[in-house]
C-alpha cells in the first residue's frame, strides 16, 4: 500500500512532513480472526501475563534503553502495542514520535496508560490491523514482541513484515532484527510417556465403548474405529506440548533449523515454503531419545545502518528462569535408542493449519545414524549406519 503521494514521498527535514496526511486508526481484525487469535490480547489478565515475564519485557527494555542513540529524536512504529509497553520505552529513550497500533480494544487502555505516564505527546495510540492503518510517512524504527510458541505460531510475524513493507525506511531497524529457531533432542521425559500410556488407554476405551453400543443398543460402530484412533493418535502423539525444560533433560545440543533476518526475510517465505529447513543433531549421551523439543532466540542488532552499541539476546532455550513461551515437546512413539555421538538429520516443513493459519503443521522426515566405528579401512570410517528413518506430522495448536 502506498503511504504517502509520490509529490510527498521526498525526504524533509523534520520527521513528518507538514503537508503529510495525519495518521489514522485502521479496521478491526475479522470476526474469525478476532475469536481465532486477537480476542484474548484484549484482557488485561494476557497483557499481565506476558509482562510479568521478566526475561520477556527485561530484554526489550535492555534492547532499548541500552542503546537510546538509535532511538533519539527517531520516528517510532509498534506493531501488536497491546499495553503500549514498548512504545513507552521507545519513548522514554528519545524518540520523537511512536505510533502505537493495536488491533483490538486494548487500544484504549494502551491510551489512558501513555496518558497517565505523561507520554501523549510522544506516542499515538492507533485502533485497527496494521494492514489498514495509515501513518503520514515512512519511520526509523518498527518495534514488536511478535513471537509465538515455537517461534511462528499465531503468524504475528506475517503483520510485522507487512508493516515493514509498507512504512520502515530505507536502512530502518526492526527490533528484534533476528530471529532462530532450534531443535535439540530429549532424553526420558515424563510427560511423552504419559501421552503414550494415555493413547493406548483410548485404544481400550474405543474396545470397551464398541462392545456396550453392540451389547445394549444393537448398534455396531467399528465403522468408525480407525477414525477415532487416528483422531487420538493426533490429539496425543502428534501434537506439541508446552514445557519448561531444563539442560539435564537434553541428549544433545540444539541445532539452528531456522535463521531469520527480519529486514530480508519474505512474507512468501513463511506462507509458501519450497524447501525443507534441515539440521543435523549430534547426540551426546547413551540412553532413550524419546523425542524433541523446539525453542528460540531474537537478537536485537539493529540495522547495517543504525547498529546498536550493545547487542541483546532474548532466548527461550531450556534454562532457569523459564518464559512464558517455555519450549514445545514433540515425542518418537517409539523412542530411539542413542548412542553418544549418532546424529539425528532433520528435514521439516513449517506450515498453517488448513482449519486455522494462525495454528503450524509441521511436516517431518527423521534419519537416525549410528557414529562411524574406528576402522583400518578408510573408507569404512567414513559410513554412517542408518538406524531408523521415518516421517511424521506434528501440530503446534
Amino acid at each position: 500500500d502506498a503511504v504517502m503521494e509520490p509529490a510527498e514521498a521526498k525526504e524533509d527535514a523534520s520527521p513528518m512532513a507538514s503537508t503529510s496526511p495525519a495518521a489514522a486508526d485502521g479496521k478491526p481484525p475479522t470476526e474469525k480472526d478476532n475469536a481465532n487469535y486477537f480476542c484474548e490480547y484484549a484482557y488485561l489478565y494476557h497483557q499481565m501475563d506476558m509482562l510479568e515475564d521478566s526475561h520477556r519485557t527485561g530484554s526489550y527494555f535492555s534492547a532499548v534503553m541500552h542503546n537510546t542513540g538509535c532511538f533519539e529524536n527517531k520516528v517510532v512504529l509498534d506493531v501488536g502495542a497491546g499495553s503500549g509497553i514498548l512504545s513507552i520505552m521507545a519513548a522514554k529513550a528519545g524518540a520523537s514520535k511512536v505510533y502505537a497500533v493495536e488491533a483490538t480494544e486494548m487500544a484504549k487502555r494502551a491510551r489512558k496508560i501513555v496518558e497517565a505516564n505523561g507520554l501523549a505527546s510522544q506516542i499515538e495510540v492507533l485502533q485497527g490491523t496494521v494492514e489498514t492503518v495509515q501513518l503520514p510517512g515512512k519511520v526509523d524504527i518498527i518495534i514488536s514482541e511478535w513471537m509465538g510458541y515455537l517461534l511462528l505460531r499465531e503468524s504475528m510475524l506475517d503483520s510485522v513484515l507487512v508493516a515493514r513493507d509498507r512504512f520502515l525506511k530505507p536502512g530502518g531497524a526492526m527490533f528484534p532484527s533476528h530471529a532462530t529457531l532450534y531443535l535439540a533432542p530429549v532424553g526420558q521425559h515424563k510427560g511423552l510417556k504419559d501421552k503414550w500410556t494415555t493413547f493406548k488407554g483410548e485404544k481400550q476405551h474405543w474396545a470397551s465403548f464398541a462392545a456396550d453400543m453392540q451389547n445394549w443398543y444393537e448398534t455396531d460402530f467399528s465403522c468408525m474405529e480407525q477414525e477415532f484412533l487416528l483422531e487420538q493418535r493426533k490429539y496425543y502423539l502428534q501434537t506439541g506440548a508446552f514445557v519448561n525444560l531444563t539442560p539435564k533433560n537434553l541428549t544433545g545440543p540444539g541445532r539452528p533449523l531456522l535463521e531469520m533476518d527480519l529486514h530480508t526475510v519474505s512474507l512468501d517465505e513463511l506462507q509458501n515454503p519450497t524447501e525443507p529447513l534441515r539440521c543435523s543433531i549430534r547426540i551426546t549421551r547413551d540412553g532413550p531419545i524419546e523425542g524433541f523439543t523446539g525453542y528460540f532466540d531474537t537478537f536485537f542488532r539493529g540495522s547495517q545502518s543504525s547498529p546498536v552499541e550493545q547487542e541483546v539476546t532474548l532466548t527461550t532455550a531450556p534454562h532457569i528462569p523459564a518464559t512464558h513461551w517455555g519450549q514445545q515437546l514433540f515425542g518418537f512413539f517409539p523412542p530411539l535408542q542413542g548412542e553418544k555421538d549418532d546424529t539425528l538429520e532433520c528435514e521439516v516443513f513449517i506450515k498453517r493449519q488448513e482449519h486455522n493459519h494462525r495454528l503450524l503443521k509441521l511436516q517431518c522426515s527423521f534419519a537416525h545414524y549410528a557414529a562411524a566405528k574406528a576402522s583400518a579401512d578408510a573408507e569404512a570410517c567414513r559410513q554412517r549406519v542408518l538406524k531408523r528413518e521415518w516421517k511424521e506430522t506434528y501440530y503446534v495448536d
